[in-house]
């Protein structure tokens, strides 16, 4: 059985090697005694999911996002009218029958719509504009730049067959996760098409390339269960094994992404002047989406960031080489998946908030089946300014610097580069406050009761930060 059908059928196949252990699933997956509600869980969960205790994620603001899951996806079922509306609202191409419900359509969309005409500028809020898709932004947003690319004409796509693919594709993520949802490969998506449009890229890209670029970005993280490769490894998540422990997630992101392509048609009948066989011309596809998605392991950062100084060192870089113009598609996906401390305070904020919430949720599993807490996922000791001082001063600048040459620079790597700095400060000085208000506290626990100093203790609040 080849691999892609082993995670096509991952839930089946992890529900029947699970068969002897169902009283540890009923407990891990919310504590019901019904036989059969694990089966339900496994199948929602296209096989990644590792065995969560459910009544830990489901805080009062998740429960109601969950039990209101079916509800969602019938929304986005019945917005297919929408999809293709906004479609040819978006050539120019509106139907003008009298009484037709286009108009309800338009009204409904006139703001999202406004909205990606300024899909290129870097202060986009991708959190505004999920809210007014409904939660599709990720369909809305691949629809609007595949045709701003004439993507849909040069590669002859089917509308049927690409909605079926990009709902397949959102669907696929999780949002029950705080970080890693659809959102989040939406706000990726975004990132990499001005990326794309830095115009010592751009002038060299072939439409097969951004096709690829942007396909990377929407599917990234598809399927992504919450918690990291280490936590799957040391659980013996059935993924680990398949992926023999190396790039575990990012592997499963890429045959998912496969998978739900072969799936959809979508690539099914190809444009008449390929001169290669179609079949040939598929799995390069493929295969470049995968080198593509796992570039975005985290721990091959060095890897990278290493040949793309030796290349701008050497000034080697030839765009006009197939291969080069791959590596430079590697090196965009991989600042557009970090790009979070380059955005504007508030938008940054909010990515920031999230992604630790998402590793405290891990670390509160792995306290409670008492395993060791990862790193970063300590919510006792691991602050969000510290974990995200940490996280731009190791990833995030060493990556940016060098994407600033490469773009010699361009206004908007100075105007990243810019928020970066600022964000990096701003939480420099959440982490000095908050541990100063620490070690304050702990010299009050530390007095002996009656004595001096007993006053109210004066609150530091983050608007009162220089």
């Amino acid at each position: 059985m080849s691999c892609l059908m082993v995670e096509r059928c991952g839930a089946v196949t992890f529900e029947k090697s699970e068969t002897q252990n169902a009283t540890q699933v009923r407990m891990l997956a919310d504590g019901r005694q019904s036989t059969c509600h694990p089966v339900v869980l496994l199948a929602e969960r296209r096989g990644s999911f590792p065995l969560i205790d459910l009544r830990i994620l489901k805080t009062s603001d998740q429960r109601g996002e969950v039990e209101s899951s079916t509800r969602k996806k019938v929304k986005r079922l019945l917005s297919f009218q929408r999809y293709c509306h906004s479609s040819r609202l978006l050539r120019g191409d509106v139907p003008q029958t009298p009484g037709s419900l286009h108009l309800l359509d338009e009204d409904y969309l006139g703001q999202a719509v406004h909205m990606l005409s300024k899909v290129g500028t870097w202060n986009f809020d991708i959190f505004l504009f999920d809210r007014l898709t409904n939660g599709n932004s990720l369909v809305m947003l691949m629809c609007h730049l595949f045709n701003v690319y004439g993507l849909i004409h040069h590669f002859q796509l089917d509308m049927v067959k690409l909605h079926r693919f990009l709902g397949m594709l959102q669907e696929g993520y999780h949002s029950q996760n705080p970080y890693h949802n659809a959102v989040h490969a939406a706000d990726v998506t975004q990132a990499m098409y001005c990326y794309l449009k830095e115009p010592r890229l751009a002038e060299q890209l072939s439409l097969l390339d951004v096709f690829l670029g942007l396909t990377a970005a929407a599917a990234h993280d598809v399927d992504h269960p919450g918690v990291n490769q280490p936590f799957l490894v040391k659980t013996r998540h059935h993924l680990a094994s398949l992926y023999q422990n190396t790039s575990v997630l990012e592997s499963h992101h890429w045959r998912s992404t496969v998978g739900m392509l072969r799936e959809s048609g979508l690539l099914s009948h190809l444009p008449a002047d390929l001169s290669r066989r179609r079949k040939d011309y598929l799995q390069d596809i493929e295969q470049q989406l995968g080198s593509l998605i796992l570039a975005t392991d985290i721990s091959r950062q060095n890897e990278f960031l290493l040949t793309f100084r030796e290349h701008l060192e050497n000034q080697d870089l030839d765009l006009t080489l197939a291969s080069h113009r791959h590596f430079m598609l590697q090196i965009a996906l991989k600042c557009a998946d970090v790009c979070n401390p380059c955005r504007d305070w508030e938008l940054s904020k909010q990515w920031s908030e999230r992604v630790c919430e998402e590793f405290y949720r891990q670390g509160d599993v792995e306290k409670k089946f008492e395993l060791e807490i990862s790193p970063l996922c300590n919510q006792q000791t691991d602050s969000v300014p510290a974990i995200q001082t940490g996280f731009i001063s190791y990833i995030v600048e060493p990556l940016f610097e060098e994407w600033q040459r490469f773009t010699q620079p361009s206004l908007l790597s100075q105007t990243m580069t810019g928020h970066l700095k600022k964000n990096k400060a701003r939480w420099s000085r959440l982490r000095y406050a908050q541990a100063s208000v620490d070690v304050h506290s702990c010299s009050r626990d530390d007095e002996p009761e009656g004595g001096e100093g007993g006053g109210e203790e004066e609150e530091i609040e983050e608007e009162n930060i220089p």
